[in-house]
């Protein structure tokens, strides 16, 4: 048995009544997949804001970048690639696109939830002062929102 069916099994074990007669199991695998992303995207960008990048501006030479904006762009490629994995293998395993396709796609929307991440993270922590670590918190709960929307109706629809 392969990873993604073992990981289906656990999660498909908790999908029980009455959760079953409100949501669909594509919609709780999904959820599922993206809470255990989300969990490992903040705990990756606690670890790298507070031990790595230790809270200091790092100056590229060309630009200077904020401990929190160098955070998110460290920690993105992580969470892309494990984002993806999940939900083709776990959340979405029937769909009509190849895996390059498919990956171009996620990719799409990604650009776009990592625009939103951006551009939240600055409006929370440079223009109304909310600390970093929760700030990301909530950027990450509306990019939720959006990412499921794009990947039920674009990038993963069967």
């Amino acid at each position: 048995m392969g990873i993604a069916r073992r990981i289906t099994a656990v999660i498909d074990a908790f999908y029980i009544a009455p959760l079953s007669r409100v949501v669909s199991p594509e919609i709780f695998r999904y959820g599922v997949c993206g809470g255990a992303n989300m969990a490992l995207d903040t705990l990756w960008y606690f670890l790298i804001y507070h031990f790595v990048i230790a809270r200091r501006f790092i100056d590229l030479g060309f630009v200077v970048v904020s401990p929190h904006i160098a955070s998110l762009a460290i920690v993105f490629p992580i969470t892309f690639f494990t984002g993806f994995w999940l939900n083709r293998h776990v959340a979405f395993r029937s769909t009509q696109y190849s895996s390059r396709r498919q990956m171009a796609r996620y990719a799409l929307t990604v650009a776009g939830a990592l625009l939103l991440n951006y551009v939240s993270m600055k409006l929370l922590v440079e223009s109304l002062g909310v600390w970093a670590t929760p700030a990301k918190m909530i950027t990450t709960v509306v990019s939720a929102v959006y990412s499921f929307l794009a990947a039920k109706y674009y990038t993963f629809r069967g």
